[in-house]
């Protein structure tokens, strides 16, 4: 081995490493299986690289392999997997090399681990549970999941007083949210202990030292005062001809810090850093006559604190867990904890539902959690190695989700079967009512694409583009689904209204008047449900607004025998503007200004136009004649979808009045900028400070500032003032 780019001590370290992998594998190994990876390792030695702690993959990964066998169990095909997965990554190895040379069941956990290292590629944050979710989608084998914990673990011991301490601390961060709940809900609690260990002493190395020296120096009188407090209650109990266990056991460092944060006090103030435990050997039928025959006797000895008392063998948790918490006034005046259980209670205490992390308070899935029990049952049960019955365990704990990342890398979840419109509608109701497709991994996909856990999804919109009824076809979560209804009633609603306005309007130009309850006759007559569906064909020109008319005119004909009529083809000849009552007869142009009589206009707040601007006159639905700037956001929608509204408008002359107008500014956040700006407003002529708006952030700050002015020659004189103050970075109108 000694091609591979080693230092000295690395290749030490790497044959101590390989004895005593080979010495606990023995029992498993088969002939050929060292010769084989040692081919491996001398032949693509030049392919591997280092991690970004500078750390060898093949030390890491032997390291990772040798707990794996103390730890756990010794494990053929998890150690290969754990050894070769790094040389198909690089592209040396293929599965048709794994298989030829080992078997399928490796190929298998190479596959989940390559899953899981494409997973973390996507920098997505772990700190969410989608990300544990998807995690064991990815991993598919809980034994990919288990050499992720003792990975984590090998690699939070080798990168102890790393120069990178902000990647250290990222480390901690993963070991303590993912990988130690794992480690407890598969069984594996030295390891999860260890992993919070590290990850407390790398996110704050001060306070765990301090802990830890605090620890060391009361080691000697602890273990005294624990000796101390036993041995009379061991002797009251066997004076009782009770079967038992009693011991002492320190809490680790990381428990510790968590009960200073919770109770706000400091070491010296945490009366619990130990707890004593009685475990007694008695037949079910006397377990609470014998706990509570336990507590009597230890409260006769030391005076109890009733408020810490916990009674859960009376009415166990919810999980099955039994046991008597008491705390007592021991000697040196100090509170102990006393924990009572029959052995019977221990184990399920031990092996229970995620006890431990419901009872600290942490929430978890049910459906997780039972699957999670059943393995840990597999781990110390397994007649032929605990290990060896996971072969066939697929991770389908989430098999009726999807996960799906955006490219920014947020995680999002989804049932399964959730189309790209879906993951539309899950990001915002905009962006799904917009949608005309996506990018999937890099590929352009449709509306209907079924997304797959880890695809990475980029939304394509439109403004056009609207809900469409078949979009209620492809969606599948009730989300997508009542939005999309709710989309379709409001834009049937905006047609049927439309078509409604056209109606009255032909029916005003050709001066007919509308008798309701006929109109009701008519719509009947023609076959429509109801007057939505009426009014929403005449938008959707399925039925021409002239047929309309002519089919209500022939109803009551007789009325109407003095009315002046219009054919329709006479009618569509003519100018839909012809016969309104706002247009002059000069040209047809709304002139205004101070000495307009007899008309109702104003000036569209969404543009806010001032003297001088290019504007167009639109004639409201209550009769009102908005004034808007031809450049108004709005003015487009208003040409296309109301054109026979429209009024050609002029200003008349100087009026005289002072008209708002909002000018949004942009600079840098300078003491007195604000100051300068005012008073080149209030000082100039012709113009006025009405409102004033201002919010500043990292150096820089945005305002909107409204102002009065006579006309758009003063407004942008004004505006060519104020980008001469220092500091300001642009001036505009805003629309």
């Amino acid at each position: 081995m000694h091609s591979i780019d080693f230092t000295p001590a690395e290749h030490k370290e790497l044959l101590a490493c390989t004895r005593r992998l080979m010495r606990l594998m023995r029992p498993v190994s088969q002939p050929g299986d060292t010769a084989a990876l040692r081919h491996v390792l001398h032949t693509h030695a030049g392919a591997l690289h280092r991690d970004r702690f500078g750390l060898h993959p093949v030390i890491r990964h032997m390291h990772t392999a040798v707990l794996l066998a103390e730890r756990l169990s010794p494990d053929r095909n998890m150690v290969l997997a754990l050894m070769l997965y790094e040389y198909v990554r690089a592209g040396v190895l293929d599965r048709d090399n794994l298989r030829a040379a080992w078997d399928d069941d490796v190929a298998h956990m190479v596959d989940g681990l390559l899953n899981v290292a494409t997973l973390y590629s996507r920098h997505a944050s772990v700190e969410t549970d989608n990300f544990r979710k998807l995690l064991l989608t990815f991993a598919d084998d809980i034994r990919v999941i288990i050499i992720m914990i003792v990975d984590r673990l090998a690699l939070m011991q080798d990168i102890n007083h790393h120069h990178d301490e902000e990647a250290v601390r990222h480390v901690a961060a993963e070991a303590s949210y993912l990988y130690a709940p794992l480690a407890h809900r598969l069984g594996l609690y030295s390891i999860k202990g260890e992993l919070e260990d590290l990850a407390f002493k790398y996110s704050n190395r001060e306070m765990f030292t301090r802990i830890a020296k605090k620890l060391n120096q009361t080691k000697a009188h602890r273990e005294k005062y624990i000796a101390d407090f036993i041995s009379p209650v061991r002797q009251r109990l066997e004076a009782e001809g009770l079967k038992f266990d009693i011991k002492g056991r320190t809490k680790s460092i990381s428990s510790i810090w968590n009960k200073m944060k919770k109770q706000k006090n400091d070491i010296e103030d945490i009366y619990d850093l130990f707890a004593i435990r009685i475990i007694l050997d008695v037949p079910p039928e006397l377990e609470k006559n014998q706990c509570w025959l336990v507590y009597s006797i230890v409260t006769d000895m030391y005076r109890p604190n009733p408020a810490r008392m916990k009674d859960w063998i009376s009415i166990p948790k919810s999980n099955g867990y039994e046991s008597l918490h008491i705390t007592v006034y021991g000697p040196e005046e100090r509170w102990v904890e006393v924990q009572i259980r029959t052995r019977r209670m221990d184990l399920v205490a031990e092996k229970g539902l995620a006890a431990h992390w419901r009872y600290k308070g942490i929430k978890s899935e049910g459906g997780l959690d039972a699957w999670m029990n059943n393995v840990r049952d597999i781990l110390e049960a397994g007649a032929d190695g605990p290990l060896e019955l996971m072969k066939n365990m697929r991770m389908d704990v989430y098999d009726k989700e999807v996960f799906v990342f955006t490219p920014k890398g947020d995680l999002y979840k989804l049932p399964m079967g959730a189309t790209l419109l879906d993951f539309a509608f899950s990001i915002h109701s905009s962006v799904g009512s917009h949608c005309t497709g996506g990018r999937v991994n890099g590929k352009n996909q449709k509306l209907t694409y079924r997304l797959r856990s880890g695809d990475t999804v980029e939304i394509f919109t439109a403004q056009a583009q609207t809900p469409k009824p078949d979009w209620l076809n492809i969606a599948v979560t009730s989300k997508a689904r009542n939005k999309i209804r709710v989309a379709l009633k409001e834009l049937a609603g905006r047609r049927a209204e439309l078509g409604k306005e056209l109606l009255q309007r032909r029916f005003k130009n050709r001066k007919i008047e509308v008798d309701e309850s006929l109109l009701s006759r008519m719509i009947a007559k023609t076959g429509y449900k109801n007057v939505t569906d009426f009014y929403t064909a005449i938008a959707d020109e399925k039925l021409d607004v002239n047929t309309a008319i002519d089919s209500y005119v022939s109803l009551d004909r007789p009325a109407d025998d003095n009315a002046t009529h219009i054919s329709a083809s006479e009618y569509v000849m003519r100018d839909p503007l012809a016969d309104t009552e706002l247009n002059s007869q000069d040209n047809d142009i709304l002139v205004i200004g101070n000495n307009i009589k007899g008309i109702n206009y104003r000036m569209a707040r969404c543009c806010n136009p001032i003297f001088g601007d290019d504007v167009f006159g639109f004639v409201s639905s209550e009769g009102v004649i908005k004034i808007h700037r031809s450049d108004c956001p709005n003015a487009d929608n208003i040409r296309r979808n109301y054109p026979y509204r429209l009024i050609r408008t002029r200003w008349s002359g100087k009026t005289g009045a002072q008209f708002a107008a909002t000018l949004r500014i942009v600079g840098q956040d300078d003491l007195g900028i604000v100051t300068n700006l005012t008073s080149i407003i209030t000082k100039e002529k012709n113009s006025s400070l009405r409102s004033i708006s201002i919010d500043s952030n990292d150096g820089l700050f945005q305002g909107f500032v409204v102002v009065g002015v006579n006309d758009t020659s003063t407004l942008n004189l004004l505006i060519k003032k104020l980008k001469t103050v220092k500091g300001v970075k642009d001036v505009q109108r805003s629309k």
